[in-house]
């Protein structure tokens, strides 16, 4: 009975949908939108603000297969809002967009780290595959839910360094006390072995470098880092990023905005993005060898890796700060058992793909 139902009033809204369908969508179909993009990056910043798979590339992009049906208007940090309050911005309905980083707004939701980076946690290729595949995107929209907010990954750096140094680190002693600037999930496992960490703008961090106020600062990799001198204000550039093994990009958009677009252009939206995610990190991939040399052989930088015993103390520390939080919350741990029971299986593949390539081919 149940099933006849709702098959006759399944044929009834057919039948309305057809009758309506005509005039009012060719209408919609034509209607133009005028959108704003905000930035937690500055003007000018390769990779975060311009170049290929940049939101100034997305932008085009939309522009473009939307035949000017969707204009977004670009601001960098401090054009339009401070760096880090795109997400209001963006909940209350002020703007349309923004570029960011989920795990800049954790302290709404912790379980947003997840969808950005987990340290020692999955490659490029394993976070976007649970993101697109895993059920990810699905569990970040519905963190976002009661904000008024979807999320669309938006770009890739790949892995990550740990950072500048203006001192070398020798020995877990040496990370008492430090003062770095750092986000998401790092920041407190930082704190969890002795260190202090601050969250700055990207504009805020080669000054705060430079007078001593921080004594490291880590910020993405070599291509992007180089533009902004960090080797001017320390020379120590330690590898390897425990912290941050693929660091995903967020486009947050205004639930209600989302909604009023037409179906094509939500599309060409998420078609877009789609495209940044891939562009920007085989930029990255492409930029990063270049730029490292240049730092080595024209800047004097000191390539490191931390000691065993520092990353031994954030491996165990990181175990720590996770199982804290999901026994806070019924959605960190939501996210956290469908992340890591999807690393399970793609480290599986990983060490009998990747992990051979490189164990016995790369020299």
């Amino acid at each position: 009975m149940e099933r006849r139902k709702f098959l006759s009033a399944g044929a009834g809204a057919a039948g309305a949908v057809g009758t309506a369908f005509a005039a009012p969508n060719i209408v919609r179909a034509q209607e133009s939108f005028n959108w704003r993009m905000t930035n937690a990056y500055p003007p000018g910043a390769p990779f975060v603000t311009v170049g290929p798979g940049s939101p100034t590339d997305f932008v085009e992009k939309v522009r473009t297969m939307s035949q000017g049906r969707l204009n977004i208007q670009h601001y960098g940090a401090g054009e339009l809002i401070p760096a880090l309050e795109g997400f209001d911005a963006v909940t209350s309905g002020t703007i349309e967009m923004n570029a960011a980083n989920s795990y800049f707004w954790s302290g709404r939701s912790f379980a947003l780290n997840y969808f950005t980076t987990v340290p020692f946690g999955l490659s490029f290729q394993g976070h976007m595959s649970w993101l697109y595949h895993g059920g990810g995107l699905d569990l970040w929209n519905e963190v976002y839910e009661p904000f008024n907010a979807v999320a669309l990954p938006f770009n890739n750096t790949g892995v990550q360094f740990v950072g500048w140094f203006r001192e070398p680190v020798e020995s877990i002693e040496d990370m008492q006390g430090l003062r770095i600037r750092i986000p998401g999930i790092a920041a407190a496992i930082y704190e969890e072995i002795g260190a202090e960490s601050t969250l700055l703008p990207a504009g805020e961090i080669f000054p705060a470098l430079e007078r001593g106020v921080i004594d490291a600062a880590e910020f993405v990799g070599p291509a992007q880092d180089l533009p902004l001198g960090f080797y001017q204000a320390a020379s120590y550039y330690y590898t390897g990023g425990w912290h941050e093994p693929a660091t995903t990009g967020e486009l947050l958009i205004n639930k209600a905005a989302w909604d009023s677009l037409p179906e094509d252009l939500q599309e060409i939206v998420q078609v877009a993005a789609k495209m940044c995610v891939f562009e920007s990190q085989s930029w990255s991939e492409s930029a990063n060898g270049p730029a490292l040399r240049e730092l080595v052989e024209d800047h004097g930088v000191q390539l490191r890796e931390l000691p065993d015993d520092v990353l031994d103390a954030l491996y165990d520390a990181t175990g720590t700060v996770l199982e804290r939080e999901v026994e806070r919350d019924d959605m960190v741990r939501k996210v956290h058992e469908s992340f890591f029971a999807f690393k399970e299986d793609h480290d599986e593949w990983s060490n009998h793909s990747e992990g051979v390539w490189h164990r016995r081919i790369v020299r």
